[in-house]
């Protein structure tokens, strides 16, 4: 086999692999996935602003100001700052406030996953109830269903 030969080789199969790449890429499935990460990050994103710049606050103001992402315990007796930030520099600390955020961040997103996923049934389900039921058979349609179910059994007229 000469480089000649050797480099047609390598084409026809790169082509194949592309190709078969493409297929696998093009399906429906891949394609729906792929739009639903990125929804799914985009939303991720609307969640904790919602949480950060909305819910946080009121929480915050109903409790006199309180800030929990800033709440911290220290682990360490060298760490004496006020912030979560400057305390993390210091020596470990056990950031639970900033956990309870993340907590009410995933809580608001399963919740609202659910409400979401529990409309798109019952609106799934709604539309599976008004679909007309099978239009009725004619006289016409029975009698030859009658025919041909007795022809399967064999009784038909004998000569």
């Amino acid at each position: 086999m000469n480089s000649t030969d050797s480099v047609r080789h390598f084409e026809q199969k790169g082509s194949k692999l592309l190709k078969e790449f493409r297929d696998f890429a093009m399906k429906g499935n891949v394609v729906d996935l792929a739009v639903g990460v990125i929804i799914g990050a985009a939303f991720g994103g609307i969640v904790t602003s919602l949480v950060g710049d909305v819910i946080m606050p009121i929480i915050s103001a109903i409790t006199g100001g309180l800030d929990f992402s800033n709440y911290f315990t220290a682990l360490s007796k060298s760490v004496t700052a006020n912030t979560l930030a400057e305390a993390k520099k210091q020596g470990a600390v056990l950031a639970w406030g900033n956990f309870l955020t993340v907590t009410l961040n995933f809580l608001i997103i399963a919740a609202v996953l659910f409400a979401v996923i529990r409309s798109l049934n019952k609106l799934k389900q709604q539309a599976e109830e008004t679909k007309s039921p099978p239009p009725t058979p004619t006289r016409q349609e029975e009698l030859l269903t009658e025919i041909r179910d007795l022809l399967k059994k064999g009784a038909g007229p004998s000569p």
